[in-house]
């Protein structure tokens, strides 16, 4: 299995989130040798998406990792006396204070299972009516092994005709089955076009449904396979880092995009649709004609306000918060601007950050959309297989389930040479990059780490139900206590292939001051109401029914120094996990930093070549012979139902 393996490369990178994946991507772009591996069963580490069942047989994956005892480690023989080893961990602590609750009918049967699932695993489900749900939620032991656990990959992926666009933004509700080809030996990313269809209950759904709204864990346990639960929840600015990243390189070919409808605020109990484009305002019922007069002449200035700095100097040392006090805003458009335009801190931005939030939010308005922000269909998870896709058509080798024992440090050049393997295999290497999850406690002893705090909800309908049942929003709650942080809220419905038809998938995420069940439950009783039998009879049930939730802290070691690692040679870069940031700005920053150091003369992702323009042996053209070129993916698709965007000023419908 390893003996399959080459024993060199020029970069190894170790751990599959969005950084790793762009480094891998940019560094086979560039004509490195790469070898991307993770012990994990599929890609994206924090940054995956799951099904169902596929989250359940995560959950109890991090369970059990805590029962790991470490053995004598047999990988030390082989280290040299000129030689030293930095040992790597064997089990995953990113993840704690996981709580999950299930608030609808446990009436599960014999064969009820989710199609193609990971691991049918019932019994990791708490239920919120036991005595022991509001005390401990930890998940159960069971006996069964999760070798057999396969990794989620993309379809559906097709390419843009316009390179400089190359962004799809598809209205269209569709779902479609998300497969990989993997083996315990290498595992490349691929793309097979499948068939899709209507997420829509067929004839035969609607009859097997006892009646209309009563949802029961069985339902959810079979529609399994229509959930993506991404473990950190993201959003795209349309005119952010990772957006303009995925047009240069040409990766936005292996992804589809939906654009977030709506922005919404919840002030005095009550959630409301806050106006952010021009015509939003002017048709908006909530402000008054002095209001909007008001706010358009407010976020005029903001567009431009580097240009008036007579205007804004006096209060750089101030808050954003108290900034706005000052200006002809009345209470009301002062929170909008706060929380849902600038979605700035309260106490902790400065005028300053606030208005450069602003004029972003303002920047990214319109480019595809209504709101400045995109999402992924099938979730976050997609991205870092795009890139890992891009890495594998440039000859990038992937392994997944393939741990990593140790680096092997040269000791008179103080620089890591190799890593070995599970297998006992010694892999040379010129670079390493390593996901700060894989070192050891003796490697990050001085390192603090932030915490984010996570929940993930499945709920029966919209917190602001409208016409359409087709709304994806983002809500920001303001902190109500000092020292705890605002919560954002991103609700998804069925079309972003998500969820099942009939349900909302609901992500909260904030900083953490305590456990996340602590910093989010509040939030989540002023937004739900917990499912029951009782309430199903009574239609005039205000809050949307709560019929699953998760509970989980997340570390967060974005802002961490390299300085803060013990020992670490000068060849070894750390990446981070995800950041609390609603966007992806900082993993693009991070790897493009990178990067450079690694290639510091070479172009991060440019686009793949034309066939046309690819010179074989050297001395001619041959742009038919496709099956030698160094590109064989990149261009041999075309667009199928998909919405390509020849403009992207306007959304494609």
């Amino acid at each position: 299995m390893a003996d399959n393996l080459p024993s060199e490369f020029d970069v190894i990178v170790i751990g599959t989130g969005l950084p790793e994946s762009i480094i891998a991507a940019a560094c086979s772009r560039s004509g490195q040798r790469v070898l991307h591996v993770d012990s994990r069963s599929y890609y994206g580490g924090n940054w995956a998406s799951f099904s169902f069942s596929g989250l359940l047989s995560w959950l109890r994956e991090h369970q059990d990792n805590s029962d790991i005892v470490n053995e004598s480690p047999a990988w030390e023989e082989q280290i040299l006396e000129n030689e030293e080893a930095i040992a790597l961990g064997r089990n995953d602590k990113t993840i704690q204070h996981v709580e999950v609750f299930c608030y609808v009918s446990q009436d599960l049967h014999d064969g009820v299972e989710e199609a193609g699932a990971l691991q049918k695993n019932h019994a990791s489900v708490t239920s919120a009516n036991s005595t022991e749900a509001a005390d401990s939620a930890c998940l159960p032991t069971e006996d069964e092994s999760l070798s057999t656990m396969s990794c989620e990959m993309p379809t559906g992926q097709t390419p843009s005709s316009d390179p400089e666009h190359a962004v799809e933004v598809n209205d269209v509700d569709r779902t479609g089955e998300k497969e990989n080809h993997c083996d315990d030996k290498t595992c490349v990313t691929s793309t097979s076009e499948k068939e899709t269809s209507e997420n829509v209950p067929t004839v035969e759904d609607i009859a097997e449904q006892p009646k209309q709204n009563r949802i029961t864990y069985s339902q959810i346990i079979k529609e399994g396979r229509r959930f993506n639960i991404d473990l950190v929840s993201k959003v795209l600015y349309s005119r952010g880092l990772l957006i303009d990243l995925l047009i240069k390189s040409n990766v936005s070919r292996y992804a589809e995009f939906k654009n977030i409808t709506r922005i919404l605020a919840f002030r005095e109990g009550r959630v409301e649709q806050v106006p952010c484009s021009r015509a939003d305002v002017f048709n908006s019922k909530q402000l008054s004609m002095v209001e909007k007069r008001m706010l358009m002449k407010f976020l005029t200035f903001c567009m431009e306000y580097e240009e008036h700095l007579d205007e804004y100097k006096a209060y750089e040392k101030i808050t954003f918060s108290e900034y706005l006090k000052t200006q002809k805003l009345t209470p009301n458009l002062q929170y909008f601007v706060l929380h849902s335009i600038a979605m700035t801190s309260e106490t902790a931005s400065s005028t300053i950050d606030g208005l450069k939030a602003t004029k972003n939010f303002l920047h990214c308005l319109g480019r595809y959309g209504n709101t400045p922000f995109l999402f992924p269909l099938y979730g976050q998870g997609e991205l870092p297989q795009c890139f890992c896709r891009m890495c594998a058509v440039f000859g990038g080798i992937y392994c997944l389930r393939h741990s990593v024992q140790c680096l092997v440090v040269d000791k008179e050049s103080g620089k890591c040479k190799a890593i070995i393997d599970q297998f006992g295999q010694r892999i040379m290497s010129k670079h390493f990059l390593v996901e700060d999850s894989y070192f050891s406690e003796n490697t990050c002893s001085h390192v603090q780490y932030r915490q984010i705090s996570r929940a993930v909800l499945i709920t029966d309908r919209s917190v602001l139900q409208t016409d359409s049942d087709q709304q994806i929003s983002i809500l920001t709650v303001p902190a109500e206590e000092s020292g705890t942080s605002a919560v954002r809220v991103i609700e998804l419905c069925s079309s972003t292939m998500t969820c099942m038809k009939g349900t909302y998938l609901v992500h909260l995420t904030c900083a953490s001051s305590k456990s996340a069940r602590e910093d989010l439950e509040p939030v989540v009783q002023k937004l739900f109401t917990p499912y029951t039998e009782m309430e199903i009879e009574n239609e005039e049930v205000e809050k949307p029914r709560l019929l699953w939730a998760l509970y989980f802290n997340m570390r967060d070691s974005s802002d961490v120094s390299r300085s803060s690692y013990n020992d670490l040679p000068s060849n070894v870069y750390v990446c981070s996990g995800p950041d609390c940031g609603l966007g992806n700005d900082n993993a693009v920053k991070q790897a493009e930093t990178l990067f450079q150091q690694i290639c510091p003369n070479e172009d991060f992702c440019p686009p793949p070549p034309n066939p046309e323009d690819i010179i074989l042996d050297g001395d001619s053209l041959q742009p038919g012979a496709s099956d030698s070129s160094a590109v064989p993916e990149a261009n041999s698709e075309t667009p199928k139902e998909t919405a390509s965007l020849g403009n992207p000023e306007e959304p494609s419908e």
